[in-house]
């Protein structure tokens, strides 16, 4: 995946200017630093949600990409067993929700969740998807340090050898999963 010369702005206000960054096949890179540097719209971009103003984008193309975005994006009427499998149908929803320490809770709906349990439901759905190209943009917020941990190799061992962009502030996140990492300060 490569941006080559990205320019974006918000009603008049760059947000990335002349922004060219290569992420190596088969890794996970890691955009990491403050709020408000253009990271989300990195992959926004990546994930053709945006379109530059200048510059291309490439290297996604037509492949499966799955996305964590900063909100869960549950639907609020399916369970958390069916969150998972309309993401992923086919897919052994209940074993994705035991991976992320959910099984017992595959029947609740997302207000019946606390927050931290509808992340990892949003996690299980990103992994069950089992995208060519994994797009995560804070996939920890809001989990406790014990439960980050577990996630976080979790996300590592299911990530083997696939393209990742993987964005965070928690430096205890980006070197336990970046692979390279791309500092916007």
């Amino acid at each position: 995946m490569e941006l080559k010369h990205v320019f974006k702005s918000f009603d008049g206000k760059a947000v990335l200017s002349d922004v060219s960054l290569l992420f190596p096949e088969g890794q996970i890179s890691c955009l990491f630093g403050p709020s408000g540097r253009g990271k989300t719209t990195i992959l926004r971009l990546l994930a053709g949600l945006e379109q530059p103003d200048s510059g291309t984008v490439d290297g996604v193309g037509d492949r499966r990409v799955s996305v964590i975005f900063q909100e869960d994006r549950l639907l609020p009427f399916c369970t958390a067993e069916m969150n998972v499998s309309v993401a992923a149908p086919g897919v052994d929803a209940r074993l994705w929700l035991e991976k992320v320490g959910l099984a017992d809770d595959a029947g609740k709906y997302p207000t019946q969740l606390s927050g931290g349990m509808c992340r990892r439901v949003a996690l299980a759905r990103a992994l069950a998807y089992d995208g060519a190209v994994f797009l995560m943009d804070e996939p920890f917020k809001g989990l406790d340090r014990e439960m980050k941990l577990r996630m976080m190799e979790l996300v590592r061992r299911s990530l083997r050898g696939k393209t990742a962009l993987f964005i965070t502030h928690d430096l205890e996140e980006r070197d336990f999963l970046g692979d390279s990492v791309i500092g916007f300060e």
